[in-house]
């Protein structure tokens, strides 16, 4: 199963609501396209401050591995390595550029493909009370939490002094 974050675009100029067909899906996890092909993903993205910072830590280790003198070994597993968090980080890149042009978070959703996420949401954005705005946020959460319990009592056998583990009880025999 994959976690997409759905975003909503800001309004456009003479617009009273958004268009369903705008809100944008990210996948969270692992892009193998970002990390085969960096550059061209960032370009397809239009991550263009992505693509100047990756071209910036490029340039900086390439030069870092020149003065030093390192083998060309060196150089190809520091170069997986930068593919390899490209790949990790990008749909974090992606949620950073959505959230800086003022795109609005409206939640999460678990589902198995981008097709079976959109209908989840808007399965739920359309059953949410007239006027009442859809939060991906469940219920529970907006509930104050009960008050905290009493401690739970410690078996006999660990007030003893047995320890289980590798660590003494605080203030216990070591």
């Amino acid at each position: 199963m994959a976690v997409f974050t759905v975003y909503e675009p800001p309004l456009r100029a003479g617009q009273r609501e958004n268009d369903p067909a705008r809100f944008a899906f990210v996948r969270d996890g692992f892009y193998w396209s970002a990390f085969f092909f960096a550059v061209l993903w960032m370009l397809w993205h239009r991550l263009w401050l992505a693509l100047l910072g990756y071209f910036v830590v490029v340039v900086a280790v390439s030069l870092a591995i020149r003065a030093a003198g390192a083998p060309g070994a060196a150089a190809a597993f520091i170069a997986l390595l930068l593919a390899i968090l490209v790949g990790i980080e990008a749909s974090t890149l992606r949620r950073w550029k959505l959230q800086r042009r003022g795109w609005i978070y409206l939640g999460v959703v678990v589902a198995d493909d981008r097709d079976l996420a959109e209908r989840r949401f808007f399965d739920a954005w359309v059953a949410a009370p007239s006027g009442a705005a859809w939060t991906a946020e469940p219920a529970a959460a907006t509930t104050p939490l009960p008050p905290a319990a009493a401690p739970a009592v410690r078996p006999a056998s660990a007030r003893q002094g047995d320890v289980l583990g590798l660590f003494p009880e605080p203030g216990g025999r070591s």
